[in-house]
């Protein structure tokens, strides 16, 4: 349930459309209080989750393939291989080097928890002013679970999956530790994106992981209950505008 605590109105859901209005209906009817400290932080949530959603897709399509670290690659005009990730150059915006991920695909191979920050990254960017984020993450240093603090990226138990969350796919039996699992982003309508499997529903992503497996495997993969998502009191400060005072931006 929704909850907006400083006594602003919540607004209606025929207010929004298309990937916001799922957002909004999941958020509505889980039996989960979400509290939110203003109607701006509510909807800014929205969009965030919807660019989460939409970012998602785009490194699907972007060209970016998989490997480990020892095979990746990002491109080296923008970053350098360091034994801990990928450094972001001192000459580089970090607007700049995040949109070359999914404008320049081809040039970028790693795994899917990097991908996970990077759809992040990006759903951000597209969601607080290009200033502040180049203001927040300067030297950004990418691979695995390394981002900026400011990120503020929030693990919880549970199953209480709304549209933008991000879930993990458990594979005990994995043939390759690249593959003891999947780190997906929840699109919605029963469907998730996991860089190196694509986008698949649940069943589906369970029986690519299950391929993935060590020779006479016993245990399948698995779907685990816990769920991470932005902190999006802290971001919604940096956003572009108030959601609040203009109601054409909810559409």
């Amino acid at each position: 349930m929704i909850v907006i605590r400083n006594n602003e109105k919540k607004p209606s859901l025929n207010e929004f459309q298309g990937k916001k209005q799922e957002i909004y209906l999941a958020l509505e009817n889980s039996p989960i209080i979400y509290p939110y400290s203003s109607l701006h932080e509510f909807i800014f949530d929205l969009f965030l989750r919807e660019n989460i959603i939409l970012t998602a897709r785009k490194l699907n399509e972007s060209g970016a393939t998989f490997a480990p670290f020892s095979t990746s690659k990002f491109n080296p005009q923008i970053w350098t291989k360091t034994k801990y990730g990928y450094l972001l150059k001192t000459d580089i915006l970090p607007s700049e080097a995040i949109k070359d991920v999914f404008t320049n695909g081809k040039e970028y191979a790693f795994e899917c928890s990097t991908a996970i920050v990077l759809i992040f990254y990006k759903a951000v960017l597209e969601t607080i002013a290009t200033s502040y984020f180049n203001t927040l993450f300067q030297r950004l240093l990418v691979w695995d679970w390394n981002y900026d603090k400011d990120l503020g990226i929030i693990t919880k138990r549970g199953r209480d999956f709304i549209p933008g969350d991000v879930v993990y796919f458990y594979n005990p039996d994995f043939g390759h530790p690249v593959w003891t699992g999947e780190n997906t982003v929840y699109l919605g309508e029963g469907l998730f994106f996991g860089h190196g499997i694509g986008i698949e529903t649940e069943e589906g992503m369970i029986n690519a992981l299950n391929t993935l497996r060590r020779p006479n495997a016993t245990r399948p993969a698995y779907l685990i209950s816990q769920h991470s998502r932005l902190d999006t009191q802290y971001l919604s400060q940096f956003t572009r505008k108030s959601f609040s005072t203009d109601r054409k931006v909810y559409v």
